[in-house]
C-alpha cells in the first residue's frame, strides 16, 4: 500500500455508506458494522431493510431504504425481485458528501456518486449469480422454465456489472480470489483488504478439554456443499456436529448416519465453545473469503477446507489446517485422513488468525480512504 505524505492531513470526510440489502445477517453486515464504526455519522442507504432480521442496535442507526421496501413480501422473497435492484440503486439520490463508501456483492456500487465526491467500493464478489449462473443453478432449485429465460437476463446483468465498476474511484477486494475475478470480469485492478473478524471473542480450550468431534458451522443451503461433508463422514464414521439451519436441513438429516448430529441454530457463545473444543472445523464451499474459517483458528483449532477462494488467503496448508484439493467426497476423506497424521500448534493458529482482526481492517481501509482523498486534493 502506498505511503501517505505526513503533510496531507485529513479532516473527517462527509461520508455516505451504501449497502446491498439489510434483511439477513452475515459477513457483509460485519463489514458494514466496521465501516460504520469508522464513520459513525454516515447515513446508510440500502435497497430493503427488515429490522426484525437484523441486530437490535441497527434500529439506532440512520438507515434509509428505497421504494423497494414497500413491495409486498419483499423481505421474505427478495431474490425474486431481481430486476428491481438496479432500478432502485440507480435512482438513489445521495446527499452532498466527500466520500461514498459502498459495500457490495451486487447492487450498491450502482448508486450515483454526487458531484465532486469520491466513491470507494468494497467488493465481496462480482455479482455471483450473473457470472456463475450455471454453477448457481446446479445447486439451487431454479425451475426449468426459469433456466431458459434467465440466461439473457444474466448477460445483461454481467454487462451492467462491468459498466458500473467504471465510475468507481477505487475498488477494494476482500480476498486475492475476488481481486483476480475483478481483473478478469471488469478489467480493473483493486486493493486487497481482508474483511474484519472478531478474533478477540474466541479463546482456545485447555488441551484436556478438546473433544473428539469434527464441526460444521454454516447456513444449510445448497452452495455450502454440506451434502459432501455428510457423505464423507458417513463413510468415515467419525463424530460430526453440524451447527446452523437452513432450507437444506431436512434433506441432509435424511441421509446422515448416527455419527452425525444436527444442532440447529446456536448462539454466538455456543459457537465459540463448540469451535474451541472440536478436533477441526470442516468447510467444502468456495467462499469469497470465509470468516468462519478464521474464527476456528482464533479458537485454536485447525481447519479442513476446500482449497479455493478465500481459503488460500486464510488457511496455511498443513500449518493452520488442511486443504481439500477437489470438491468431492473422496478428496475430503483423503484430507481428513491426512489431518489425522498431522499436529497443530495452538499458539500458531491464534497468531495467524490475529492478522484478520477488525482493527487491522479499519486501519487498512482508512489508509486507502486517506490516500484517495489526498490524491483528490481533499487533505
Amino acid at each position: 500500500m502506498e505511503h501517505i505524505s505526513a503533510d496531507c492531513e485529513q479532516t473527517p470526510p462527509r461520508t455516505v455508506i451504501v449497502h446491498d440489502y439489510l434483511n439477513q445477517y452475515g459477513g457483509a453486515e460485519r463489514v458494514l458494522e466496521a465501516m460504520r464504526a469508522m464513520f459513525p455519522d454516515a447515513p446508510i442507504f440500502t435497497s430493503i431493510y427488515d429490522p426484525r432480521a437484523m441486530p437490535p442496535e441497527y434500529r439506532q442507526w440512520d438507515i434509509r431504504s428505497t421504494w423497494m421496501d414497500r413491495v409486498p413480501r419483499i423481505h421474505e422473497r427478495h431474490q425474486w425481485a431481481l430486476p428491481l435492484y438496479p432500478l432502485a440503486f440507480k435512482r438513489l439520490q445521495l446527499p452532498e458528501c466527500d466520500l461514498v463508501l459502498s459495500t457490495s456483492s451486487a447492487w450498491a456500487k450502482l448508486a450515483p456518486t454526487p458531484p465532486g465526491a469520491l466513491h470507494i467500493a468494497y467488493i465481496h464478489a462480482p455479482m455471483r449469480f450473473a457470472w456463475n449462473f450455471e454453477q448457481y443453478c446446479e445447486r439451487e432449485s431454479v425451475p426449468g422454465p426459469a433456466r431458459k429465460v434467465l440466461p439473457p437476463l444474466m448477460r445483461l446483468l454481467r454487462r451492467e456489472d462491468r459498466l458500473s465498476a467504471r465510475g468507481i474511484t477505487r475498488l477494494v477486494a476482500n480476498s486475492t480470489a475476488v481481486r483476480d475475478r475483478i481483473r478478469a470480469f471488469w478489467r480493473r485492478d483493486a486493493d486487497i483488504v481482508f474483511p474484519p473478524v472478531a478474533v478477540d471473542k474466541f479463546r482456545p480450550a485447555p488441551p484436556g478439554e478438546v473433544g473428539d468431534y469434527f464441526l460444521v458451522v454454516s447456513r444449510l443451503v445448497p452452495y455450502k456443499r454440506i451434502d459432501l461433508i455428510v457423505e464423507a463422514f458417513n463413510q468415515l464414521g467419525l463424530p460430526l456436529l453440524i451447527a446452523g439451519d437452513g432450507r437444506g436441513r431436512a434433506a441432509l438429516q435424511r441421509v446422515a448416519g448416527p455419527n452425525i448430529r444436527f444442532l440447529g441454530y446456536v448462539s454466538d457463545a455456543e459457537v465459540c465453545a463448540l469451535m474451541a473444543r472440536c478436533r477441526a472445523a470442516v468447510f467444502m464451499s468456495e467462499d469469497d473469503f470465509g470468516i468462519t474459517q478464521v474464527e476456528a483458528q482464533a479458537a485454536g483449532r485447525p481447519v479442513i477446507a476446500l482449497a479455493r477462494g478465500g481459503v488460500r488467503d486464510s488457511v496455511l496448508p498443513d500449518e493452520t489446517g488442511v486443504w481439500v484439493e477437489e470438491q468431492t467426497v473422496e478428496a475430503l476423506i483423503e484430507a481428513v485422513r491426512r489431518f489425522e497424521m498431522l499436529s497443530f500448534d495452538t499458539e500458531r493458529l491464534v497468531q495467524h488468525a490475529g492478522k484478520f482482526s477488525t482493527e487491522r481492517f479499519q486501519r487498512e481501509l482508512r489508509a486507502i480512504v486517506d490516500r484517495e482523498l489526498c490524491r483528490a486534493g481533499r487533505g
